[in-house]
């Protein structure tokens, strides 16, 4: 089996739809965050925060996605 056999195609709303909940998501959890009533030193943690969970959800995304193509790549 090759990795020709194997690609898929997401469809331009598909594709749409998961751009959009991450934008909104993002974003109303960081205004969210903005509009919390506490000092800025705590906002800033939480905002750490916020973009770290992001930034290990894209590379958990990555990682499970190469081991993946990679089992494929070898059957």
């Amino acid at each position: 089996m090759t990795n020709k056999d194997v690609q898929q195609k997401d469809t331009a709303a598909w594709i749409f739809q998961v751009w959009a909940s991450f934008i909104l998501a993002t974003a109303g959890t960081a205004t969210g965050i903005i509009y919390l009533p506490v000092d800025i030193w705590i906002k800033s943690f939480v905002g750490m925060g916020l973009i770290f969970s992001i930034g290990s959800a894209f590379t958990l995304a990555k990682t499970i996605r190469d081991n993946y193509e990679s089992k494929i790549i070898k059957e």
